[in-house]
């Protein structure tokens, strides 16, 4: 939702990076003084910078291991539920198992080093090596590992130091490049990414056309002539064009293939507002998923003021803006909050943020009796709406989609909702969708 508002890649993974990695770094720091504090010898004994060096790492590394296997889930409960098992298992099987291989002399090294490419027996081998020092140290009356001790042959932890570093900055570079591919693109074995598109081609036999041809009226095929007219001739600019856009959804269990966008071609412009009505099911959203890049288009393509859909989606959203099918908001946020955070997204700074956002709530209602500033979990399904609507017009992208924006409103917000969309369309283009009459 924010990127489909213009927030570029690098601020995200920036700041979300700085966040976990303050928690995660300020949890170890208590751990570490915490544990000396009570005279724990692993975080008395040894080299503090040695410590600090691997549970540096090692935070780290799991940041990016986070980010890397977010690519493969859609689902935050399957994500927990992996995660948990993944970290019991790592440590039952680095004590139950691990612990006997480090111990038996007669293990090939070479082995050791491969099981720790796993992050958790990586951990596992930096805590052993650094409790092992810390107790010989304490019988001992010597210090715990220091630097010199690195190149001792059976101390393990220099091998864990390289390796983390290493599959830090790898895994760091996958997670990016994953993070960067077009959302409908194939993910092959080893994050290889296929060079052909993902979306299946779509074959309509001779029959499914001929009924197509049956069914289209005049003006649909006076719009695909002004279509490819305006295509040849190149003029793509301050306008919307939909060239044959089509989409199939392939059916599972040998269910038959969902055709929900049927060759959509059209052309709008510049202080036009499209309607699209129909029941659900008719395609409307697939149509909206498409334009916002979602998913993919089976074939066809669309251009937005003269920028293609298939390659330049990261120019295209900065120049619209979007009400979701259903309200993405912060339950702890106010709505001004909301379209303060969103206007500056949009490049709006000081009065002129201000004003656009006293200007936003006053048009969907939300300016009086302070319900712009009350937490959006105290607002009605109506009010949530308003504000996805609001939200979606602020900083006057030159593209607005609003997918189904009148559900849950009455019939006055209903008839507000509408004035605002007509004022607004005149610097704009509108495309929205209905399935009310």
């Amino acid at each position: 939702m924010m990127k489909m508002h213009g927030l570029k890649d690098g601020p995200y993974w920036l700041i979300s990076y700085s966040y976990f990695l303050s928690l995660s770094g300020a949890y170890v720091t208590f751990f570490a003084v915490f544990g000396s504090l009570i005279g724990l010898d692993i975080f008395r004994l040894n080299s503090h910078v040695i410590q600090f060096l691997f549970f540096f790492i090692y935070i780290n590394l799991q940041i990016v291991l986070a980010f890397l296997l977010a690519s493969f889930f859609s689902s935050v409960k399957t994500a927990s539920v992996i995660s948990y098992i993944y970290v019991f298992g790592s440590g039952l099987l680095g004590e139950a198992l691990l612990k006997l291989f480090i111990e038996d002399t007669n293990f090939p090294r070479p082995w050791l080093v491969i099981m720790e490419l796993v992050p958790g027996f990586s951990l596992y081998r930096g805590v052993y090596e650094l409790s092992e020092y810390a107790a010989a140290g304490s019988y001992m009356g010597k210090p715990g590992m220091q630097w010199g001790d690195l190149n001792d042959p059976i101390n393990g932890m220099k091998d864990v130091l390289i390796l983390t570093f290493i599959e830090w900055i790898l895994l760091l570079l996958v997670a990016y490049f994953l993070d960067h591919r077009p959302a409908w693109h194939p993910i092959f074995l080893f994050g290889i990414l296929s060079t052909k598109h993902s979306s299946p081609s779509y074959k309509a036999n001779p029959r499914s056309k001929r009924v197509f041809a049956d069914m289209a009226k005049d003006d649909v095929f006076l719009e695909h002539k002004v279509v490819k007219r305006l295509l040849k001739e190149m003029d793509t600019r301050n306008m919307i064009i939909c060239h044959n856009l089509k989409k199939v959804y392939r059916g599972n269990n040998r269910n038959p293939d969902k055709l929900a966008v049927r060759g959509l071609s059209l052309a709008l412009h510049k202080g036009q507002c499209f309607g699209m009505l129909g029941p659900n099911g008719a395609g409307k959203s697939s149509f909206i998923n498409m334009m916002i890049g979602l998913v993919a288009p089976t074939c066809g393509t669309a251009y937005i003021h003269g920028m293609d859909l298939r390659k330049d989606m990261n120019e295209i959203y900065a120049n619209i803006g979007v009400c979701p099918q259903h309200d993405l908001l912060w339950e702890t946020l106010t709505g001004r909050e909301h379209l303060l955070f969103y206007g500056r997204m949009k490049n709006l700074a000081g009065a002129a943020l201000t004003k656009a956002v006293e200007e936003s709530l006053k048009s969907v209602n939300l300016f009086h009796c302070g319900f712009g500033d009350k937490s959006v979990s105290k607002y009605s399904g109506g009010m949530k709406r308003r504000l996805s609507v609001a939200i979606a017009l602020i900083g006057n992208p030159k593209v607005v989609y609003m997918d189904e924006p009148s559900t849950g409103l009455d019939t006055i917000s209903r008839n507000d909702l509408w004035n605002v969309i007509k004022r607004a369309k005149k610097e704009c283009t509108i495309i929205l969708t209905s399935n009310e009459c």
